[in-house]
């Protein structure tokens, strides 16, 4: 495990001026903040956007590559937040990917201690079935660029996505999609082609569809490593990478403070153990 302190490494598109950018010791030095559990799954899936905002609000990251091969921790004693990115392996493909099982144990661990967790597009939909949903290969095709959301009643007063405004964009880059949601899950955010775009689950829960953490450096590098199944989709990967980078100031400005709220989440759940210890 690794603690990451600054913009976040690991990620496509990596700039300092960017969406990503290397690692350096937070002000407060390494070890003194509140830390958050980061599941990272694919080399060019990190954190970006969401971390750097994380990072700023005081927090400290523990990466785990698991693609690599590095250890998950047996409980979440250790952290007070539970990060799970996006990846290109589905949700059930433990063949291919040995570390889910145990991300989906530390999902439930999370929901059931009360432990803060978010789960972005992979991350979202392993939040979903490990809990008792769905998630299912979309029949359109991919969802791809950015696309506009939309507000449901419950978004209303909701700690973390209570602010994202009616028709905010969302990059996007998926070609499967929660169809059931668990028991008891809150629905959110929804969106002409994708349903279950933001649900909480839980007291301090949430799953997304969609991908904060991503600019358009991210999604170009996407979309040059997929081109050739974007476009046998019936997709233009330029057209896709355009929608992005035009809709990026507005991206930064939603998300960045999505992710902030949840780090605000987090922070009040790490005081609230300590006044308890």
């Amino acid at each position: 495990m690794t603690s990451e302190t600054s913009e976040m490494s690991g990620t496509s598109g990596a700039t300092l001026t960017g969406e990503m950018a290397g690692v350096a010791e937070s002000p407060a030095g390494r070890g003194t903040a509140p830390a958050v559990l980061v599941v990272q799954h694919e080399e060019d899936a990190g954190p970006g956007l969401v971390g750097d905002r994380l990072v700023r609000t005081g927090l400290r990251l523990d990466m785990v590559r698991a693609w690599q091969g590095e250890p998950l921790p047996d409980d979440l004693g250790g952290h007070a937040g539970l990060l799970v990115l996006g990846g290109s392996v589905g949700c059930r493909d433990d063949t291919s990917a040995p570390w889910l099982p145990r991300v989906r144990a530390l999902v439930r661990e999370a929901v059931a201690d009360e432990v803060p967790l978010l789960g972005i597009c992979l991350g979202g939909q392993l939040v979903a079935d490990a809990l008792g949903g769905s998630v299912v290969a979309r029949r359109r095709g991919p969802e791809l660029g950015a696309v506009p959301l939309r507000r449901l009643a419950a978004a209303d007063g909701d700690p973390v996505l209570g602010g994202v405004p009616e028709g905010a964009p969302a990059a996007q880059w998926h070609w499967d999609e929660v169809d059931r949601l668990p028991a008891g899950a809150v629905p959110l955010l929804t969106g002409d082609d994708c349903p279950h775009q933001a649900f909480r689950v839980g007291r301090a829960g949430w799953g997304l569809q969609f991908h904060p953490e991503a600019g358009s450096g991210t999604v170009a590098r996407w979309a040059e490593a997929d081109d050739a199944q974007v476009r046998a989709d019936g997709g233009d990967p330029a057209a896709v990478v355009a929608s992005v980078r035009e809709a990026e100031p507005e991206l930064r400005t939603v998300w960045g403070a999505v992710s902030e709220a949840w780090g605000a989440v987090v922070r009040a759940h790490a005081g609230a153990r300590a006044a308890r210890a």
